[in-house]
């Protein structure tokens, strides 16, 4: 008779089985959210251990309900090719676990294979970041090994106890042996750690509470070994001999099972023991690396010191005393992965659009907007004012808080305005890389944008140098023996009805409808575009070589941040939205009247890829280290002036919280944009244009004003650039800050109409007495602001902007249920166009000249009379003349001209005489900047 058994065994394969079970379920509900979690494995090579291992996993993610990829490759491969797959894999974001099966051909260093999978999609475990912090007592790996994993999990589900006991590993691999003892004392046993070589291995074991073998030897722990009512966890599996098997062996642990079992209270037995676990342990780091991509890591905030000085320093000066923060640390603060950012150089990134999709159950932070009053020479500090606020949110009043602002254009930088980082103690750095080309986004812009102005030229002279037939065959190409259409000449010929898609079966018809654009040059809108003020460039004559025989024609140059480009880019919402606005740009009309498109001309997919990297926001941080998203940079009295809509609705999600959670008591973050010049032009540009486009809704309105600025309104003695202050601007003067302080009403009134609350900004001068705030206080509040508070952020940073901090904290609680836009898009154009002039500048006409009312007519006929509409007028004024303050009313407005931006989404009229390429000052702002050609530092600019 056999003795009785005293080991009850283990079951790893239905402990396992259970556990991948529940993970199903729990990935159902990942994928209820959106979330599905993917596992991507790399063999090399056809071993057939390895065939099978992957046979194991596949089977088991499929199962679970995973998105599985295997890419299988040739014993042959090169460590390059290699890294340069798993690199791949590292930023795909659809990827949470890599995995290479392991062993590797000889030719192919496995540390370095190991290394080069993302750490964060280790789901193996093996990376040595996830190793280091496995030792670290005061760290947590984000994954820990499998097998070791799966070890203490099996000691769990049985209820072995671990704290205080007395554990001895067998064996020292990184793989299990090394991190399974790590394991142990992390959960408070008294571990020890032996090898094959380990003196007295027998009397050490023979003192465990829990032995865990993984030597790989077969039967090399003795059973009489085992202490009575130890746990055994026996990780081998050796093949031994066996002629009863139809393999001609079995498997057998490193334990010496039929005796340890007569010793141990609990014992794994080898297979469908540890294996099964190691499975499912796989399964659930997985699902751990899908939740935290899912749900995001933030880490802390940090921020950085400022310690103002009186009298403020230079602009630059203050920029060039404060060492930023690694934008690699703000991105990882902001919760972004690697693979959701692109470095451009130390301070500067470019984030990936793909953050947009991982975040999109995340619920949106607060929307401010900064606007200001009618602008002046004086300067109201709007840019300063949305920098020191997200300075006081953030460094001061612990929020998250992000601000989104335009990409300055180097017309103003080297002009007369200067840059636009902001100003003293309240800016954004490094100043000089903010100013001077950031990452090449305006250069896109102009390179697309010309790219399409040659390519109107060059049709042009084509059509007009070849006959139908010799046109046609060198528009299509031949590959091999068939001739094609290019892919975007299918929409063109979709749209002359054309149904056919073999060059051979157009009919001669068909062939001259589809060949000839037949441009009439009179009518062409699409501009060259540079990125300098030049006023020579207002007007040119092109064509005027030989080579182009004859075929002169009168055009402009506009600057970059004008063209219809930079407004799509700011615009748009995805990298598809952005190639179906660029491929629908209107740039001329047929002799026949029918509008001409960049598609048409075959140049909206170029015109896509030369914007491809333009299309991701751009992020820096203020002086104080908090984030700043820097993106596009439209004309804001030509085109809507304001920046992105992916920048806001990026941000708008890094400061948001989690919306399936339950109980989340995370606050909600803000995000404060800026809209360009006064609230007439940008504001009302961001309400109706904007957030039509973005469907965003703001939660406050904050707008921008000083005690000098109204008095200016109010009929004090003009000012000039450069020259001495009168002196009524350094004293106090109640009489014009009464008079003036009807400019600001109107503001609020405007802003107020569109439902949201509004906060007036006073940004204080020593020269201000309490009598002059008190008073625009005072008037402000009866006209229905919500809120008015002092800044001080330009001589004090982030500190001295707290209580408008606290006002626009106030002002965003709660949701906005009152917002409205101003128009409807169903009324005409010319209706839109008095609704604007008289609801917001207070005109009591509008007066279309003739070419506008024709032009009226015209985009009503094809159909763009449902678009928004955007006034190109100048920021000085309500009215159409720059020299008119305050608020004038019943004035009558004139409307010169009527244009179409039909990529960009709306059509805008010309007031007055507004140029689209500004001329340089007398004493331009390029005589102060200069470089020292020692240290290479940048002088001069502000």
């Amino acid at each position: 008779m056999e003795p009785e058994l005293k080991a009850k065994i283990i079951d790893g394969f239905t402990i396992g089985k259970n556990i991948r079970a529940n993970l199903k379920l729990e990935i159902e509900e990942l994928k209820k959210k959106g979330c599905v979690p993917h596992l991507a494995i790399i063999q090399v090579g056809a071993r057939e251990d390895s065939n099978s291992y992957v046979r194991m996993k596949q089977r088991a993610a499929v199962e679970a309900g995973m998105d599985f990829t295997l890419r299988k490759e040739p014993e042959s491969i090169t460590q390059a090719e290699l890294l340069a797959m798993i690199n791949k894999m590292n930023n795909d974001p659809a990827i949470h676990g890599i995995l290479v099966q392991l062993p590797l051909p000889k030719h192919i260093d496995e540390k370095v294979i190991t290394e080069a999978v993302d750490y964060r999609k280790d789901v193996d475990g093996f990376h040595s970041l996830n190793m280091g912090k496995l030792v670290k007592k005061d760290e947590d790996p984000l994954f820990v090994a499998c097998t070791p994993k799966g070890c203490i999990r099996l000691l769990k589900e049985v209820g072995c106890p671990i704290s205080g006991q007395r554990a001895v590993v067998i064996g020292r691999s990184n793989i299990v042996g090394m991190p399974v003892f790590q394991l142990l004392n992390r959960l408070d046993a008294t571990a020890t750690l032996c090898h094959s070589r380990t003196k007295n291995l027998g009397e050490i074991v023979k003192q465990a509470d829990i032995v865990i073998a993984a030597v790989g030897r077969a039967r090399m722990v003795k059973g009489e070994w085992i202490k009575d009512g130890a746990v055994v966890i026996d990780v081998g599996t050796n093949p031994v001999p066996d002629s009863t098997k139809k393999s001609g062996y079995r498997l057998v642990g490193d334990v010496e099972f039929d005796v340890a079992i007569q010793h141990a209270s609990r014992i794994t037995p080898v297979p469908k023991g540890v294996g099964p676990m190691t499975i499912a342990m796989l399964m659930d780091n997985l699902v751990i690396s899908a939740k935290r991509y899912f749900e995001g890591t933030r880490a802390p905030w940090t921020y950085l010191p400022i310690k103002p000085q009186v009298p403020v320093p230079s602009d630059i000066e203050i920029a060039k005393s404060q060492t930023p923060k690694p934008v690699k640390d703000i991105a990882t603060e902001l919760g972004l992965y690697d693979s959701e950012y692109d470095l451009y150089g130390e301070h500067k990134a470019k984030i990936n659009l793909s953050v947009l999709d991982r975040l999109k159950n995340y619920k949106n932070g607060k929307y401010v907007l900064v606007a200001g009053i009618t602008p002046t020479p004086l300067g109201e500090g709007k840019s300063t004012t949305v920098v020191g606020l997200v300075q006081a949110l953030a460094a001061h009043l612990n929020k998250k808080a992000i601000a989104c602002v335009r990409q300055p254009s180097q017309g103003p930088t080297f002009g007369v305005k200067g840059g636009a980082a902001g100003g003293g103690y309240s800016q954004i750095i490094p100043m000089e890389e903010f100013n001077l080309h950031l990452t090449g986004d305006i250069h896109a812009v102009a390179a697309a944008n010309n790219l399409l102005a040659a390519a109107i030229d060059t049709r042009i002279f084509h059509e007009n140098t070849q006959n139908d037939n010799a046109l046609f065959k060198r528009l299509t190409t031949v590959k091999g023996n068939k001739r094609e259409f290019a892919p975007v000449m299918l929409k063109r010929l979709a749209k002359l009805g054309i149904n056919k898609t073999n060059p051979l079966d157009l009919t001669p018809e068909e062939i001259t409808k589809f060949a000839r654009l037949d441009i009439d040059p009179e009518t062409i809108t699409w501009r060259r575009v540079v990125d300098t003020n030049d006023r020579f460039l207002r007007l040119v004559t092109i064509g005027q070589n030989d080579t182009e025989k004859g075929m002169t024609r009168k055009t402009s140059y506009d600057i970059a941040v004008a063209s219809e480009v930079m407004a799509i880019l700011a615009l748009t919402t995805s990298l598809k939205d952005m190639r179906e606005r660029l491929g629908r740009i209107v740039v001329a009309q047929s002799k026949s009247g029918e509008p001409i498109t960049c598609d048409d001309l075959g140049v909206g997919g170029a015109l896509t890829v030369l914007m491809k990297e333009a299309i991701k926001p751009n992020l820096m941080q203020t002086l104080e280290g908090t984030p700043v998203l820097v993106h596009a940079g439209p004309f804001a009295n030509i085109a809507h002036g304001n920046s992105s809509i992916l920048a806001d609705q990026i941000a708008l999600k890094l400061v948001g919280t989690r919306t399936d959670k339950e109980n989340n008591d995370e606050e909600e973050g803000y995000v404060v944009t800026e809209a360009g010049f006064g609230a007439d032009i940008g504001m009302e540009k961001f309400f109706n244009i904007k957030c039509r486009n973005s469907g965003l809704i703001p939660n406050a309105v904050v707008i921008v004003a000083t005690v000098r600025a109204i008095k200016l309104h109010g009929g004090a003695p003009p000012v000039s650039a450069g020259q001495p202050l009168p002196d009524v601007y350094n004293t106090e003067n109640l009489d014009f800050v009464q008079k003036g302080m009807c400019n600001v009403v109107r503001h609020i009134q405007n802003a107020k109409s569109y439902g949201v609350k509004v906060v007036l900004a006073i940004n204080k001068f020593t020269t201000d007495t309490d009598a002059e705030i008190e008073l625009v206080r005072k008037i402000a509040l009866e006209a229905g602001c919500d809120d008015v508070a002092l800044t001080n952020n330009w001589a004090e940073g982030g500190k001295g902007a707290v209580d408008l901090a606290n006002a626009v904290i106030k002002a965003c609680e709660g949701e906005n249920t009152n917002f409205k836009f101003l128009y409807d898009l169903d009324t005409s154009i010319v209706e839109k166009i008095e609704t604007i002039a008289k609801k917001t500048y207070g005109a009591g006409a509008v007066e279309l000249s003739d070419e506008a009312k024709a032009k009226i007519e015209r985009y009503t006929k094809l159909g763009y009379d449902k678009l928004p509409v955007c006034m190109a007028k100048t920021h000085l004024s309500f009215t159409a003349s720059p020299e008119i303050k305050g608020a004038p009313s019943g004035f009558t407005l004139p409307i010169r001209d009527v244009r179409a931006s039909v990529g960009a989404g709306f059509i805008y009229p010309v007031v007055g005489t507004m140029q689209t390429m500004p001329g340089l000052p007398t004493r331009p702002c390029y005589y102060d900047i200069d470089i020292d050609t020692e240290t290479a530092e940048i002088q001069g600019l502000f």
